[in-house]
């Protein structure tokens, strides 16, 4: 694997000040992949902004892991939505 489009979860946890097992706990949780090579655990870049997501609603709404996983899918769900009503829009936009 490219380890260019990694970055290492000691360097993250590092970053925004969190202990690693809470990286670990989101990979059990499915919330982000965790890749492990050779006894070293990645996050690949695509999943930083992610990541920094869930950090800022564990630390500034003081939200547990579970809880985190309940925002993220209505978020999610409200994004769907949102997408849903503009294409609802723009269709009603066409037909007057």
């Amino acid at each position: 694997m490219n380890l260019e489009n990694l970055t290492t979860v000691h360097s993250l946890a590092s970053q925004y000040e969190v202990a690693i097992a809470f990286f670990e706990n989101l990979g059990e949780l499915g919330l982000i992949e965790v890749i492990a090579i050779d006894e070293t655990y990645y996050v690949h870049h695509d999943t930083i902004f992610k990541v920094e997501k869930i950090i800022r609603i564990h630390k500034d709404l003081d939200v547990n892991l579970e809880g985190i996983d309940v925002v993220l899918n209505l978020l999610d769900k409200i994004e769907t939505l949102q997408q849903e009503l503009i294409a609802a829009q723009n269709s009603l936009r066409v037909h007057h």
